[in-house]
């Protein structure tokens, strides 16, 4: 997971105790399942998005997700950080014969970062056709899709398009199973910072990577064995959920009351619509269950992390003060113990 990267709220909540650790719970083991069996069909039949309220460990469960895949033989494309593609933050110029804007920068860092964790499994896959390039000698038939992607290594400027081919390679081919992770999901969805030669800000459909993702998540382009899986994030306050997201992940009532579902009157844009089709959401509890906040006060107990006695007393407490929530039983309630 170095390699990758993390979410920057797990970053920093990493380097509270002496290694990193994580809790495995019964919405683990129900996605685990659903896993083993994605790896039997295609992805178009696997599309979820984790959702839940803040604080609820989403971005854990995804890391746990990638994990498991990573150590089972699963071909595995983590985004962690969803908004950096869509924040300015990288170059980008527009392809007059694509009718996009394309991201080479973005797009060679997660071709490094794939080729390095998946090494071993894209030196045996080839490449089924032939792959033609303007100005520049084409790949035979045959090569490696490690060969492919250390072309965009070389010749940055090819990225954009090496990445959608050798994500359509790996799509092909059925011997093993991909895992197209993205955290902070909802940022590809929103508005961007990207502006055109007009200074208006440019649709994230109309950026390489973010309608790349996009297409895989609504089904136009599929992986023949895997799964497609997203996690809505509320830390990000300048990329909200969208409403056309909102829409197609059927948000509970409870949001519905609170004025926050798009009404028939409320102006939403096509493009969103159409590339948030066909997404299930995965409901991630709120609280935790009683055995897995005790496991994960044991872990802090037994790193000696706490700064008050680790009684049942002081768990409960922490517990009954968090409301079960993840991320406040741990920022609020353990941490807030070596402050006491």
């Amino acid at each position: 997971m170095k390699t990758f990267g993390l979410p920057r709220n797990m970053l920093v909540d990493f380097r509270m105790l002496s290694m990193p650790c994580a809790v495995s719970r019964k919405s683990t083991q129900a996605l685990v399942e659903r896993l083993d069996a994605a790896r039997r069909g295609p992805s178009l039949d696997n599309r979820l998005v984790l959702t839940g309220s803040a604080g609820c460990g989403k971005s854990y469960l995804m890391l746990q997700l990638v994990s498991y895949s990573a150590v089972n033989d699963w071909i595995v494309l983590y985004i962690p950080r969803a908004h950096k593609l869509v924040d300015s933050s990288t170059s980008y110029f527009y392809d007059p014969r694509t009718q996009t804007y394309l991201q080479p920068t973005a797009s060679n860092q997660i071709l490094q970062r794939f080729l390095t964790v998946n090494k071993k499994i894209l030196e045996k896959l080839k490449v089924s056709g032939r792959v033609t390039f303007e100005k520049r000698k084409a790949v035979d038939t045959g090569k490696s899709l490690a060969d492919l992607i250390n072309i965009a290594m070389s010749e940055q400027h090819l990225a954009p398009v090496i990445m959608s081919k050798v994500l359509e390679e790996i799509g092909k081919q059925e011997r093993y199973p991909v895992l197209l992770a993205v955290d902070e999901f909802q940022a590809l969805y929103g508005k961007t910072e990207y502006r055109n030669q007009h200074y208006e800000h440019i649709k994230s459909f109309h950026l390489s990577v973010p309608r790349l993702l996009m297409e895989y998540a609504c089904g136009k382009k599929h992986f023949k064995r895997g799964a497609v899986i997203g996690a809505l994030s509320s830390s990000l306050s300048q990329y909200p959920i969208t409403r056309e997201l909102q829409q197609a992940l059927q948000r509970s009532a409870e949001d519905s009351e609170r004025g926050q579902i798009s009404d028939p009157y409320t102006k939403v844009i096509a493009g969103m619509v159409e590339y948030s089709q066909g997404l299930s959401p995965f409901e991630v509890p709120g609280k935790l269950e009683y055995a897995e906040a005790a496991a994960l006060f044991e872990i802090w107990m037994r790193d000696k992390a706490l700064h008050s006695a680790a009684n049942d007393e002081l768990f409960l407490s922490k517990y009954s003060e968090s409301s079960g929530n993840a991320r406040a039983f741990v920022h609020g309630g353990l941490l807030a113990t070596q402050l006491s």
